[in-house]
């Protein structure tokens, strides 16, 4: 059965997180082993320790990239965990690439530890579009029956507005489409929320709406794009939750994960639209606090494969 089934990869993340503990708890289930083989990416003594404190099976499938010549210490930054999840990274994004992989699931890395190591990416996403030539992306959040994609990412406040602009929009609204038929819904309908309070109030509280929301909104429309605002942001939501649309297009990016997390905290996947690969992860970071005391929620994880899965079958049948 399992020739059948398509290989997914997971990396390891940050060793001195919870990464090792989620996965070898996610692939322990049915759940994941009755839809994927899946294959870890990382180091073996990191894995096996894991698994023998969590009293798991110590998965069949190891990409062994060793980087430590000891156990990192539970939640301390270090350059040599930075490092190492750098190159896990690295060895599933070429794994795709070559298709020798049909999809790769991301537990969590620390920022700080891949700027120790020399990294010049904020994060994930930043680093496998450079590694995959992507120029046009964005993030996108799936949980509980929501989703969302969002135009700006990580930037103070202040900020945005300048950074807002038609073609921006526009862009993030045709990969919201494009991710809806990744998704397989045949009929969609994409949801934009303002900027502002009430959308703007035509103007009376913010002008972004009317000069930057709306004339990309009308552009994609022109695309043929099935898309609809801009909506006032304290409802948008919930009728997107009541079925009315099937992704809703935020400005920034607390507007779409606060709500995304308040439903769905344990159980959000972040996936990042526009690659040439399927990549999902976790909607949660290293939670050092926890790391190594096996209480860690794995949730987030299967869902992330699940969802890895279904795109990548979706791919590979189109």
């Amino acid at each position: 059965m399992a020739q059948s089934l398509l290989r997914i990869g997971i990396t390891l993340g940050d060793a001195a997180g919870i990464g090792p503990e989620i996965i070898l708890k996610a692939i322990a289930t049915p759940e994941i082993q009755n839809i994927c083989v899946p294959l870890v990416i990382g180091d073996r003594l990191i894995l096996e320790h894991t698994a023998r404190s969590l009293n798991l099976p110590i998965p069949e499938h190891i990409l062994d990239l060793h980087q430590f010549t000891s156990l990192p210490e539970p939640g301390r930054i270090s350059a040599e965990c930075g490092k190492a999840a750098l190159a896990y990274i690295e060895k599933a994004v070429s794994l795709c690439l070559s298709r020798e992989m049909r999809a790769m699931v991301t537990a969590p890395i620390h920022k700080e530890a891949i700027h120790l190591a020399g990294s010049p990416y904020p994060g994930h996403t930043e680093m496998i579009a450079m590694l995959t030539n992507t120029k046009e992306y964005a993030m996108m959040l799936v949980g509980d029956g929501l989703r969302v994609i969002l135009v700006t990412i990580h930037m103070g406040l202040a900020n945005v507005s300048k950074v807002l602009t038609i073609e921006k929009i526009l862009k993030t609204i045709r990969l919201a489409y494009r991710a809806t038929q990744e998704l397989g819904i045949t009929m969609p309908k994409i949801a934009v929320a303002g900027f502002n309070p009430h959308a703007g109030e035509q103007g009376l509280f913010g002008d972004e709406e009317q000069t930057k929301i709306a004339p990309a909104i009308e552009l994609a429309k022109q695309e043929q794009i099935p898309v609809f605002g801009p909506f006032p942001p304290d409802t948008i939501f919930h009728r997107a939750l009541n079925n009315e649309f099937d992704i809703v297009v935020c400005m920034y990016h607390d507007q779409g994960l606060i709500p995304l997390k308040t439903l769905a905290f344990h159980t959000g996947v972040n996936v990042t639209i526009g690659l040439p690969i399927v990549r999902t992860s976790v909607d949660h970071g290293t939670a050092y606090d926890i790391a190594g005391k096996g209480i860690a929620n794995p949730f987030s994880m299967i869902e992330a494969i699940k969802l890895a899965v279904q795109l990548a079958t979706n791919r590979f049948k189109s």
